[in-house]
């Protein structure tokens, strides 16, 4: 029954496309994050539906689309040579067997990036896949969510939905997303014009939220905490009435604890006392090991590197209660860890000149982001949304930024299509400044004189 009702969804969704030929992307992306195949039995299975809706998207695009203005940015070139550069670390890896699999679905993921900011030509169609993409990822965070409040989730225990642990439905991964696309859901709900924002849309982007600040709950995953600071901080930046803020932040924070679960208090603990976690010291093992490997080898070693690491882990132990407590140290020995860190994980598998071309991308991002957000922050007359979506973007960017520190997600399909969306919005109003006369780049805080939308 369950692949009947995806079976059917996909259907309907690629039906209408060939009357609009941009719902084959939208179908791409919900294939890509959700991995529909992967919750079916048999019938999703039994078909390429990856490659049929890829397919879709390109032919559309090159049979219907309006190509007028279309041209290369420079983060479209960037990841243009960051695509050729894992290619030829993937013919020269250490690991050339293990090196193919990945480079499997890291080469579909650029492509589609480099070439998803060709059809973001409106601002409908914008949000049109910002809207699939929150609701893709909010697939996975309902279930985690309604879990987590039933059960109380717990490391490595929280099911969500598939047995396989990877992609979005791996923990730390999906905690880090959870959170990244809470910013998004926010412009959604107060900006978008694909549904009205109306008390249903408020209504299901709060509790969305809810869902997504019970994700790292439910996973119990370090990794999720952090993000959530960083969101506390980076709202207070947005936010105009800051005292009020930090007052209900501070209220929210000491309820919060009170209802957390005694395993997700102990598991944090771990992030102040790591010598005591053997997780945490692993990974500092493993990333002085990448550091030392890539001053030997500063091309990387390809895709999978890591597996041929040797790892001696300093940690300690401590007994007793609080009046008498002693503390022994001790070593533990491993191998083959991964790297737990996309810097790291770029550094150890491109080496010094991927690093660069990867770090490069997502600053200009940033950099952009903050450029259109100053450049029509005062803007009136249909163009408010220009700035929110901007800092949305910029937010959930910064959240991924910090996040990928401790997971290794540094090609994950999710923040490739928005690095795509970006780079489709910034061109958008390129074009849009193009026809008007504007000024499209720079920092000037002055509105724009034209309000004209396409």
């Amino acid at each position: 029954m369950r692949d009947l009702a995806f079976v059917a969804f996909l259907a309907t969704l690629l039906a209408f496309g060939f009357k609009r030929p941009f719902l084959f992307v939208l179908a791409y992306v919900y294939v890509d994050i959700v991995s529909p195949q992967r919750l079916s039995y048999y019938l999703l299975n039994a078909v390429p539906i990856s490659l049929i809706c890829v397919g879709l998207a390109v032919g559309g695009w090159l049979l219907a689309d309006d190509k007028r203005g279309t041209r290369l940015a420079l983060r479209q070139c960037l990841m243009i040579l960051l695509l050729g550069w894992a290619f030829y670390t993937t013919l020269n890896a250490d690991f050339p067997i293990e090196a193919l699999d990945k480079w499997g679905w890291v080469w579909k993921a650029l492509a589609f990036a480099i070439f998803l900011p060709f059809t973001l030509r409106t601002r409908a169609r914008i949000e049109g896949l910002l809207l699939f993409m929150v609701l893709s990822v909010s697939s996975i965070v309902v279930v985690g969510g309604v879990k987590t409040l039933a059960s109380g989730g717990g490391y490595g225990a929280l099911n969500l939905m598939v047995a396989n642990n990877s992609g979005l439905y791996e923990g730390s991964i999906i905690s880090t997303f959870a959170v990244a696309v809470i910013p998004l859901i926010l412009f959604l709900a107060k900006y978008g014009t694909v549904f009205p924002a109306d008390w249903r849309v408020r209504g299901y982007a709060a509790a969305l939220i809810f869902a997504c600040l019970l994700i790292p709950v439910g996973t119990e995953a370090r990794t999720g905490l952090v993000c959530i600071a960083v969101l506390a901080v980076l709202m207070l930046r947005a936010t105009k009435r800051r005292f009020l803020y930090v007052t209900l932040m501070a209220v929210a924070g000491v309820a919060a604890v009170q209802l957390l679960p005694d395993s997700y208090g102990k598991r944090m603990e771990t992030i102040q006392g790591y010598q005591g976690d053997s997780s945490a010291s692993t990974r500092l093992a493993v990333w002085k090991w990448t550091w030392g490997y890539v001053k030997d080898h500063p091309a990387g070693g390809g895709f999978n590197a890591y597996m041929q690491n040797r790892l001696t882990i300093d940690l300690k132990s401590t007994t007793g209660d609080a009046n008498s407590q002693t503390t022994t140290n001790f070593k533990d020995y491993d191998a083959g860890r991964a790297y737990h860190s996309s810097y790291f994980e770029m550094l150890g598998e491109q080496g010094f000149p991927g690093f660069i071309m990867w770090i490069s991308l997502h600053l200009l991002g940033l950099i952009r982001m903050e450029a259109v957000r100053r450049r029509w922050r005062r803007a009136t007359d249909g163009d408010e949304w220009i700035a929110p979506l901007a800092t949305a973007l910029q937010h959930a960017h910064l959240i991924y930024m910090v996040g990928s520190l401790f997971v290794g997600i540094a090609f994950q399909t999710f923040i490739l299509m928005m690095v795509g969306c970006e780079i489709g919005f910034d061109g958008y109003l390129r074009r849009r400044a193009a026809r008007t006369g504007q000024q499209a780049h720079g920092f000037s805080g002055k509105a724009p004189a034209t309000t004209q939308q396409t």
